[in-house]
C-alpha cells in the first residue's frame, strides 16, 4: 500500500513536470498539427521568360526558407511545389491547375500577363488564390479581376500615370515605339504614344515584334531611317536582350536614345554589357528603397548570395511576404480565408506599410523612374525620380469583386 501511494505521488509529480514542460514549449511546437501553407510556384523555367522566371523562383523560395527558419507562418510550415509554365498561357494554366488540385492552391510567380490572365479566370473552380508579382496588364485589375487574385506589383496604368508626368520632362521632342506584340507590349506602346503626344511631342512610328523574334534588323532599319530622337522600348525577356545587342551592333544606339518600360531591368543590363549605361526607364524595385523591411531583406539576401537582389527578385519576395501576411491575418491557409483577410488590408512590404485596395486587390505602391548607373563597380538601375502612390489612378469601373 505504501509502495502504491509512493508510486501515485511520483506519477502525479511526473505529470505536473510534463505539464510544466508543455507549457514552456514554443508556440510553433504546439502548432505542429496546423494545416501547412501550401504554395504553388508557377513560373518560367524554359521559354522566352526563363531568365526572369529563375529570379522569381529563387526569391519566392528564399522567402519560404526564411519564414520556415523563423517557425513558419502562424505556426504553420510552408510547403512548396514548383512547376514550369514554359512561358506560355496554355502550359501555365495546365500546371497551375495541377498544383491547385493537388492542394498547392496559394499560387504565385508567373511572369507575363498572358499567363496570369489564364490562371486568374479559374481560381474559384480550382479553390485557389493567386498572387501576381510581375505581370502588369490592367485587365488583371480590370474586367478580369477576381476576389482571390492580388497584384503586389505595378499595373500598366500605374506606370502610365507616372509616365504622363515624366513625359513632360523628357527633353526629346520625337519618338518611335518598339513593343512586344502581346497584351503588355501593346498597352505600353500605345499608352506612351498617347502620353507623349499629349505633352506636345511626336510619335510617327510604332512597331510591334512577335514574341520569339531573334532578328530585329528590319525594325532597326526603320528606326534608323525615322526622324526621331529616341525609342520607347517595351520588349521582354530574350527578345529584349536581342534587340538591345543588335541596336548597339547596327549603330542605332547611341545615335538614338533608348528609353522604356522595364527596359533597365537587372537581367537586361547584365546581359547587354555596357549598352544600357546611362539609359533611363521605369523601375519597379531597387535595393535602395528606404524601409526597415527592405533593409532587412537586402542584408539577408547579400549574406546568402553575396550580391544585391534584382528588381524581379525584390518584387517576387514582396509578393510572397504579402501572401504570408494573409495567412497570418486569416489564421488559416485556405485560399478563401486568406483572400478575405487581405482585401482592403494594410500590409508591411519592402516599400513600407501599404494598403491592398479593396475595390480591385491592387497594392497601392509608390513608383520610380531610374537610370542605369555604375554603383560600387556594378551597373544597375538607380532611382532618379519617385512618384507617390497617390499619383496612381483609381480602380477600374470594369472590376466587380
Amino acid at each position: 500500500m505504501l509502495k502504491f501511494r509512493g508510486w501515485g505521488r511520483a506519477a502525479l509529480a511526473l505529470g505536473m513536470a510534463v505539464g510544466s514542460a508543455v507549457a514552456l514549449l514554443p508556440f510553433t511546437a504546439l502548432a505542429q498539427g496546423k494545416e501547412p501553407v501550401k504554395v504553388g510556384l508557377v513560373s518560367s523555367k524554359s521559354g522566352v521568360f526563363a531568365q526572369q522566371g529563375e529570379e522569381v523562383i529563387r526569391a519566392v523560395q528564399f522567402a519560404i526558407d526564411e519564414a520556415n527558419a523563423a517557425g513558419g507562418i502562424d505556426g504553420r510550415k510552408i510547403e512548396v511545389q514548383t512547376a514550369d509554365d514554359e512561358s506560355t498561357p496554355d502550359a501555365g494554366r495546365r500546371v497551375a491547375e495541377k498544383l491547385a488540385r493537388s492542394g498547392y492552391n496559394l499560387l504565385i510567380g508567373a511572369i507575363p500577363s498572358s499567363i496570369s490572365l489564364a490562371i486568374v479566370q479559374n481560381l474559384d473552380r480550382w479553390d485557389a488564390a493567386y498572387f501576381n508579382v510581375i505581370s502588369k496588364s490592367d485587365k488583371l485589375t480590370g474586367d478580369t479581376c477576381r476576389a482571390r487574385a492580388f497584384r503586389t506589383n505595378h499595373a500598366d496604368s500605374m506606370d502610365i500615370a507616372m509616365i504622363n508626368q515624366w513625359a513632360k520632362e523628357l527633353p526629346e521632342k520625337s519618338f518611335a515605339v518598339l513593343g512586344a506584340d502581346f497584351v503588355w507590349g501593346r498597352e505600353s506602346g500605345e499608352a506612351f504614344k498617347k502620353s507623349a503626344e499629349a505633352a506636345g511631342k511626336s510619335v510617327p512610328l510604332a512597331l510591334y515584334a512577335p514574341l520569339g523574334t531573334k532578328d530585329f534588323a528590319p525594325y532597326i532599319a526603320q528606326f534608323k531611317a525615322a526622324n526621331v530622337e529616341a525609342i520607347w522600348v517595351a520588349e521582354v525577356g530574350r527578345d529584349a536582350i536581342a534587340f538591345v545587342k543588335q541596336a548597339q551592333e547596327f549603330g542605332l544606339i547611341p545615335a538614338k536614345k533608348l528609353i522604356g518600360h522595364a527596359l533597365i531591368l537587372n537581367f537586361m543590363i547584365d546581359a547587354t554589357g555596357k549598352a544600357l549605361d546611362g539609359t533611363v526607364g521605369t523601375t519597379s524595385y531597387t535595393p535602395d528603397i528606404d524601409s526597415p523591411r527592405n533593409k532587412a531583406f537586402v542584408a539577408a539576401w547579400k549574406a546568402k548570395f553575396k550580391r544585391l537582389p534584382t528588381d524581379n527578385e525584390g518584387q517576387a519576395y514582396n509578393g510572397a511576404i504579402v501572401m504570408f501576411q494573409g495567412v497570418q491575418k486569416a489564421g488559416s491557409a485556405k485560399p478563401a480565408d486568406v483572400s478575405k483577410a487581405l482585401r482592403g488590408a494594410e500590409v508591411d512590404t519592402l516599400y513600407g506599410k501599404l494598403t491592398l485596395r479593396a475595390q480591385d486587390n491592387q497594392l497601392m505602391l509608390p513608383n520610380f523612374v531610374g537610370r542605369a548607373k555604375v554603383v560600387d563597380g556594378v551597373l544597375r538601375p538607380v532611382v532618379e525620380h519617385s512618384f507617390a502612390a497617390s499619383t496612381m489612378p483609381g480602380p477600374s469601373a470594369l472590376c466587380e469583386l
